[in-house]
């Protein structure tokens, strides 16, 4: 028992470390825009897969276009970049799955009943 509290303990300061660099407003928008672009729920791991990448391309873009900075790749040879890159794919599986639950079954109401006015 001891054992499985350590590793759980373990997992959370993973993703404690690994979302503590995230940008909480980019995240929500492209989660937001992933879930929309989902048609079901088989493509939850490559539409997090995708707001992943978009995610990690944004961080880079996002200096370059709004301070003029130089163009820095990031920092693929680091473990921390990884960690943090596993957290926010993870992140988003967890967040694209709410926003698509919420718009299925938000939507799913609204589109049934303009139907059945038509």
């Amino acid at each position: 028992m001891d054992e499985l509290v350590h590793y759980l303990n373990e997992l959370l300061m993973f993703f404690r470390e690994g979302f503590s660099h995230v940008n909480a407003i980019l995240g929500l928008i492209i989660a937001l825009f992933a879930a929309f672009q989902m048609s079901n729920w088989k493509k939850i791991w490559e539409v997090a897969l995708a707001a992943t990448l978009v995610h990690i391309v944004a961080l880079v873009l996002i200096p370059v276009i709004d301070h003029n900075a130089a163009l820095r790749l990031p920092p693929l040879m680091d473990y921390e970049f990884w960690r943090d890159t596993v957290a926010v794919y993870v992140g988003y599986i967890i967040i694209i799955a709410v926003f698509f639950f919420m718009r299925s079954k938000l939507l799913k109401g609204g589109a049934s009943a303009h139907a059945a006015h038509h």
